[in-house]
This record gives structure tokens, C-alpha cells and sequence, in this order.
């Protein structure tokens, strides 16, 4: 798993309207970077809208080969037939996840070193890491932890062999920053340069993945 991981975050997409059309047309583009992963993250929609949207998600990500994942919700990622779950640091903790749904996979927000320890300890599918920086997709975020934690994080998270998802403020002139710091960087306000149309959401998909996994196969 490398490079961009988008998230479709609907509050963010509110400009371009409410129904789940917009939205899964918005999906779309997206994936046709071939992103690894693709979250659905529906903070203040009702469970039964997040699950019809993520059963809408559901086969585009298999055709597109992206594995979709759900925000918070275990159980409306196995209803869906998704293949994971986000939680944060209130949301359910991982061995109840493991313990829920098995066959999912589960993966961290942390803000800190210590709450990143804690995580890793548990073994997850892949752990975020962030905000790296400021950022306005939270009502209440996070300090920011810039370059220099996110490179601490990243060398803890590759000695236990678990991917690191950058995650905050991340833009086309800051992916490669973060490049070389990260398995994947996590993106929401930067697919949508124009937040009350389509365009250049395809594009700018494309050119987040590029830079996020050019930097990674010069290393190689």
C-alpha cells in the first residue's frame, strides 16, 4: 500500500450538493488514479445514508481495485462488505474491532508519539500519523506535528512493519515533503480544487498519486 489515500469526506463536499450521486461521481474520478485505499468519512449523515453510500462505493473501488474503507462504523463496514474500518483514538478500540469483525482492516488515527506507541502495540493494518499540518477538515483539530515527528513516527511504525499514513494539510507542493516520510498520505481538501464542480478533481488525483509514489520508487 502506497501513495495517495483519498478520503471522500462528505461535510467537505456539501458545495457540490447533497445527493449521493454527486458524491459517488466525485469517488470516481478519484479512484481513476488507482489509489491503494479510498475512505468514506460521514461524520454528520445519518447510518442509513453512510451505508447506502458505501454500498454505492462498493463495487466502483472493486472495479477500480482500491480497497474502500469506513470511517468509524465496524458495523456499517461489514454491512457494506467493505474491507476496513478507520477508528480514531474515542471510537471503538482495535481488539473489540478484531473481535467484532475479523476479517477487516483496521487502521489508527494517532496525534502523538505516545498515542502512536499504544497503537502499534495493538497491530494495526496501518497506523495515520497527523495533522502534519494545519489543517481545516476538523472541527477541533489536533496541534499539528510537522516534518520532523512524522519522520520519528515513520521509523517507529517501519520497525514494528506497520504502514504510516500521513494525514493534515497535505497538498501537491507538500506530498513530496512527506513522500519519503510515509507509506501513504491521506487527502481531502486538495481532490476538490474547485469545491462547487468536478473539475480538476481527476487531475489533481492523479498528480497526488504520481508525487507520492515517484519519491518512493527512487528510493527503491
Amino acid at each position: 500500500m502506497r501513495g495517495l489515500y483519498p478520503i471522500v469526506d462528505v461535510d467537505s463536499l456539501q458545495e457540490l450538493g447533497t445527493q449521493p450521486e454527486a458524491i459517488v461521481a466525485f469517488a470516481e474520478r478519484v479512484l481513476a488514479a488507482r489509489p491503494p485505499l479510498l475512505q468514506l468519512r460521514a461524520k454528520h449523515a445519518g447510518t442509513r445514508d453512510t451505508l447506502a453510500l458505501l454500498r454505492a462505493l462498493r463495487p466502483l473501488c472493486t472495479r477500480f481495485g482500491a480497497r474502500l474503507i469506513a470511517n468509524d462504523r465496524p458495523d456499517l463496514a461489514v454491512l457494506a462488505q467493505c474491507d476496513g474500518v478507520h477508528i480514531g483514538q474515542e471510537d471503538l478500540p482495535l481488539p473489540l474491532v478484531r473481535l467484532l469483525a475479523p476479517g477487516l482492516l483496521v487502521g489508527v488515527s494517532t496525534h502523538n508519539l505516545e498515542q502512536l506507541a499504544a497503537a502499534l502495540a495493538e497491530k494495526p493494518d496501518y497506523v495515520a500519523f497527523g495533522p502534519v499540518f494545519g489543517t481545516a477538515s476538523k472541527e477541533r483539530p489536533d496541534p499539528s506535528v510537522g516534518l520532523a515527528l512524522l519522520t520519528e513516527a515513520h521509523a517507529a511504525a517501519r520497525a514494528s512493519d506497520t504502514p504510516l499514513v500521513a494525514i493534515g494539510g497535505i497538498n501537491l507542493e507538500r506530498a513530496s515533503q512527506v513522500a519519503e516520510h510515509c507509506e501513504m498520505a491521506a487527502v481531502i481538501a486538495a481532490l476538490q480544487p474547485d469545491r462547487r464542480s468536478l473539475s480538476g478533481v481527476g487531475e489533481a488525483a492523479q498528480a497526488l498519486h504520481a508525487a507520492l509514489t515517484s519519491r518512493r520508487r527512487a528510493q527503491i
